[in-house]
């Protein structure tokens, strides 16, 4: 259902993806989950060199996060809930992880619960799944090599949607759906009247849900939609500059463009083009 919605994250964006000791990789889900998973995902780091830094996009996905290093099964995987804002996190120490990112809409019927349960809080896999969600991560942490640890994570969602008992919440859904045909770029009261609810429950069926406001996840989707096409343009040769790309995703002006920009990836449009050459000026 998510269609064309692809989320990006900082270290593909910026081409940070691969170095010695620092490298962050995607994988495709099997075609059955194509719609339920956005990616697979890992990142490793050796502090040999010193520290790293790893900023994190609101994506507007859950992510359920394999500690590889984890000496314990029990403790190794846990679910992180939707984020509002950027985190940017410093490494110090070595760490091998392996995520499975959920699409919102999805996320709900494959944990059997409501994504705002996750919401400010690492849930462990085994509270949700029990015995089937540890023995899962036991084989993730006995399997070396990224591709093996894909085939465990597909065989095992897969086998929990042929199982669900939870299915999307269909006001979600539909919202959803609309939210990524117009890539954000509608208002609560415009989505609100495409999905023939009020504003005021479809805020609240949000919040419940979600932890979470529609207005919210508008401007996630929003943003993300943006990046993913200046990621595009990037290796398509279709330089949009940041002013360009504001107007055609609705940023009313320039100061709005990059309060917006700033709160969600931390950064101004001007310092992230200065990271990476290829990438178009603020003009």
């Amino acid at each position: 259902m998510s269609g064309q919605y692809r989320p990006i994250q900082s270290p593909k964006l910026q081409r940070e993806s691969g170095s010695s000791e620092y490298e962050y990789r995607e994988y495709d889900p099997s075609e059955k989950l194509a719609s339920h998973v956005a990616c697979y995902w890992t990142m490793d780091f050796d502090p040999g060199r010193g520290s790293r830094m790893h900023r994190i996009l609101p994506d507007g996905c859950v992510d359920i996060i394999v500690d590889r290093r984890a000496l314990s099964p029990r403790k190794a995987a846990f679910v992180e809930g939707l984020m509002a804002t950027y985190e940017v996190l410093r490494f110090a120490e070595a760490q091998s992880l392996f995520g499975i990112r959920l699409f919102t809409e999805s996320a709900p019927s494959l944990l059997r619960y409501p994504i705002s349960a996750f919401i400010g809080q690492h849930v462990y896999i085994e509270e949700i799944w029990g015995t089937d969600g540890l023995f899962m991560v036991e084989e993730m942490l006995l399997a070396h090599e990224a591709p093996r640890i894909v085939e465990i994570a597909d065989r095992k969602l897969i086998d929990r949607l042929s199982a669900r008992d939870a299915p999307a919440h269909p006001l979600i859904y539909a919202s959803m759906k609309e939210m990524y045909a117009s890539k954000g770029s509608l208002s609560t009261a415009d989505l609100a009247d495409r999905v023939s609810f009020s504003e005021r429950h479809l805020r609240r069926t949000f919040d419940r849900e979600l932890g979470l406001s529609p207005k919210e996840m508008l401007g996630i989707v929003r943003f993300q939609s943006l990046l993913q096409d200046l990621y595009d343009g990037l290796y398509q040769g279709a330089r949009s500059g940041f002013a360009d790309l504001a107007a055609k995703y609705g940023y009313y002006d320039q100061s709005h463009f990059i309060k917006s920009f700033k709160r969600y990836y931390g950064m101004l449009p001007g310092q992230l083009a200065r990271t990476d050459p290829a990438l178009p000026d603020i003009t």
